[in-house]
This record gives structure tokens, C-alpha cells and sequence, in this order.
């Protein structure tokens, strides 16, 4: 039974994108209500009954203090039995209580246009949406990040954190090489996390991002190294930085709508035919 968590934490950096997260969740919701008035049959049958929704909200001050410790419980249960959990974040912080939980079996591919380990003149040491994945509590889970638009760091610092990179140049240059290692990477893992910065996406296709770069992935080159990524070993997907006061004519919200459909009837009719 997947599981969608909607985590609309969004402090320490992008402090629009929690409504992002609770406007998707919204998504999710019209997907189903909609899917139980259809009569006739439709790919969304596989969705009844079948997709539990959980929403967290951050609206005292015990809920922000706690919100690590209470991430990480809802990632446990979310995770829990092996089921597929899709996590609805807000800024890409939200994303480290699972990255806490995942462990070092666990292989996360990230599309995002930042690497978030920086740590120059003017990044804090403290944890910050900038720098989250220096603090994974514990044995983090192994990296690889796609369509990185960064010429900052080196490439010893960015091997520190992740064990391959392309970026968005490397995708331009040869998207079927790309796909092709991600592939095998991604079969030979015993479980995999992908993890959806909206900020991946070119601009021109998703303008809803609180730092925009240039030269990002259109959709259709995401959509098939997303399917090269995907397979039965996916544990879940995280989706953050959707900031929809940024938005052009809902642009992005249709995109990121029709996304959050396309993978929860991959990962509902996926399960079905085991």
C-alpha cells in the first residue's frame, strides 16, 4: 500500500515551497476523489483503497523544534513493511529524516540543480537546506546526483558525499550514456530512493523554484532517466522545492501534478502484479 507523507518543513532556506508541498498533497487528494467517481474502468482503479495519505504540519512552536525527530518517525513508518512512500517535502531540508533513516544499503539518486554540501564565505556550518547533506545522522545512504548545474565545488570535494555525478552538461552531452549507468547502478542496489529537487528541471519548464539555474533537464530527458532509475527495488520518491507563489499559469503545479499520478500508478500497479 504506498504511502504519501506530506512534510511542508520549509524553514532554513525557500520559505514558500511548505505550501508547495501542501498544495501537492492537494494533488493527491483530487487524484483520488476523482478516481473514486469514474464508473468506468480507468488505470486509476489500482489507486482505491490502496494509497494511504499522511500530512504533518508545522504550525507551533513544537512542531518545528521536533521536526527532525519527528520526520524520522514519519519515515519509519512510512518505509515500514517495504512499501513504496512517497514523501511531499518542502524545501530540500525536509528531505534529511529520510535520508537518516535509508541507511548505507540504500542507494539515492538525486535530481537537483545543487550539490548541497557547500560550505564557503558565506554558508553557514550550521545545518541549512544548503548544506543538509553533510548532516545525515549516521551511515549515510550511497549518492549520485543528476543534472547538477554547479561550478563551484571540486571534484574531491564532491567526492566526499557522492559516489558519481552528471551533470546537467554531462546529460546534454550524452543522456542515453547517462541512462544507461544509472540503470545498472540502480539494478545492482538492493534499494533505491529517488529524490526530486524541482529545481533539476529547466526553468522554462518549471519556474516555480526558489533558485533557478539555467540549462536544466527539460521533461521528457527527466521522464526517461527517471524510467531508467525506476524499478521494482525503488523504496519511494521525495519531491521538494516546489514554490507555487513563483509559478507561470500553473506551469509547474501541472507538471509536478501529472508526476506525482504517473508514480503512484507505476508504484501501485507495480506491487499489483508481484
Amino acid at each position: 500500500m504506498p504511502a504519501v507523507v506530506v512534510f511542508p518543513f520549509d524553514l532554513f532556506g525557500s520559505a514558500g515551497t511548505g505550501a508547495g508541498a501542501k498544495l501537492l498533497g492537494d494533488a493527491v487528494h483530487e487524484i483520488l476523489d476523482d478516481t473514486e467517481l469514474e464508473t468506468r474502468p480507468c488505470r486509476g482503479d489500482a489507486l482505491r483503497g490502496t494509497v494511504r495519505v499522511k500530512e504533518h504540519d508545522f504550525d507551533t512552536l513544537g512542531d518545528v523544534a521536533d521536526w527532525r525527530k519527528h520526520g524520522r518517525a514519519a519515515a519509519r513508518a512510512a518505509l515500514k513493511g517495504r512499501d513504496f512512500a512517497l514523501w511531499l517535502g518542502g524545501n530540500h531540508l525536509s528531505v534529511l529524516p529520510v535520508l537518516d533513516e535509508l541507511g548505507p544499503d540504500a542507494l539515492v539518486v538525486q535530481f537537483d540543480a545543487h550539490l548541497d554540501v557547500y560550505a564557503f564565505h558565506d554558508n553557514t556550518e550550521e545545518l541549512s537546506h544548503g548544506n543538509f547533506l553533510k548532516h545525515i545522522d549516521g551511515p549515510r545512504p550511497r549518492l549520485v546526483n543528476v543534472g547538477h548545474r554547479d561550478l563551484f565545488l571540486t571534484t574531491s570535494e564532491v567526492a566526499e558525499t557522492f559516489e558519481a555525478v552528471y551533470s546537467a552538461a554531462d546529460v546534454g552531452a550524452d543522456a542515453p550514456r547517462v541512462a544507461a549507468e544509472l540503470r545498472a547502478t540502480a539494478r545492482a542496489a538492493k534499494r533505491v530512493w529517488i529524490d526530486l529537487d524541482c529545481d533539476a528541471f529547466d526553468p522554462s519548464a518549471v519556474p516555480a523554484v526558489a533558485g533557478p539555474l539555467p540549462f536544466g533537464l527539460l521533461p521528457p530527458t527527466f521522464l526517461a532517466l527517471f524510467e531508467a532509475v525506476w524499478g521494482p527495488n525503488v523504496a519511494g520518491m521525495s519531491i521538494t522545492e516546489f514554490d507555487p507563489g513563483r509559478d507561470d499559469r500553473d506551469r509547474s503545479l501541472n507538471l509536478l501534478g501529472w508526476l506525482v499520478e504517473h508514480v503512484l500508478l507505476k508504484a501501485t500497479e507495480g506491487r499489483a502484479a508481484k
